[in-house]
């Protein structure tokens, strides 16, 4: 049976996006982000992250860097209960053309193909234009934008990650 999954971004979703953060002491988690993704995972959804990390194609940070940093940001997801199945990336500048760099499917299209995941029963949630493409190209049934007002194609609008948490429908 297939499994439903909810889709994060990092930057400006996870954590304030202070731009380009590779160590712990800059990551910042949004407030309400814990209750949010609780929300999802109580409710059966596989938990993913979703990020374009150019710093890594600029050489601002490595991909080691990259690394220490998600397992650092998983284990603070566990210790809320919270089980993040899997964080992929896009090390790639933005003029790449790669498969992967959103609004590109290719990471949506990785973690659907490994964990049989119901593309039309999961959620996205980010804060740019490119977030909800990459929903729209992948074929994800519902999109949430944060903090950017109204953007084409998104199903729910919110100011913040806590103001989502606390008016997220219950039906998820």
């Amino acid at each position: 049976m297939k499994q439903k999954a909810l889709f994060l971004d990092r930057d400006g979703i996870i954590n304030i996006d202070h731009g380009y953060v590779c160590k712990q002491e800059g990551f910042e988690f949004s407030d309400g982000i814990f209750e949010l993704v609780k929300h999802f995972s109580d409710a059966g959804y596989l938990i993913f992250v979703v990020t374009n990390q150019s710093g890594i194609g600029r050489g601002y940070y490595t991909e080691e860097d990259f690394v220490k940093l998600s397992s650092w940001m998983i284990r603070v997801f566990q210790d809320h209960g919270i089980e993040i199945s899997q964080v992929y990336h896009c090390p790639h500048l933005p003029d790449a053309g790669c498969r992967c760099r959103k609004p590109a499917p290719g990471m949506i299209e990785d973690a659907a193909k490994a964990y049989d995941i119901d593309l039309s029963a999961s959620w996205m949630i980010g804060d740019k234009q490119s977030d909800i493409d990459l929903a729209h190209n992948a074929g994800i049934g519902r999109s949430i934008v944060i903090g950017q007002g109204d953007i084409k194609n998104a199903t729910f609008s919110f100011d913040s990650v806590a103001q989502c948490s606390k008016h997220l429908p219950s039906n998820v």
